[in-house]
């Protein structure tokens, strides 16, 4: 499983979703380093094994997104990769 964390430079909501990223890691039980990268990406936004948590365009314009990734998709992300195939 491959879990990225994407923001530009200075997103001021970069914090909060790496702190509750972490949480829903330990929740999951799931030893996984996060790739962190900072650049040209939509901000903050969560990818499980290339996939936007939130369903949105992981290649999408480098903005800061209105509504960051929530504990519930990011825990049902890590659910599906978990337990889908290639798991």
């Amino acid at each position: 499983m491959i879990v990225e964390l994407r923001a530009v430079p200075d997103c001021p909501n970069l914090d909060a979703t790496r702190d509750l990223l972490r949480a829903c890691l330990v929740e999951a039980g799931l030893p996984v380093t996060v790739l962190e990268r900072i650049g040209d990406y939509p901000s903050p936004s969560v990818l499980v094994d290339g996939r936007d948590v939130t369903g949105a365009d992981p290649h999408g314009p480098a903005a800061c997104v209105l509504r960051p990734p929530t504990g519930e998709q990011i825990r049902a992300a890590l659910r599906a990769a978990a337990t889908g195939p290639g798991a």
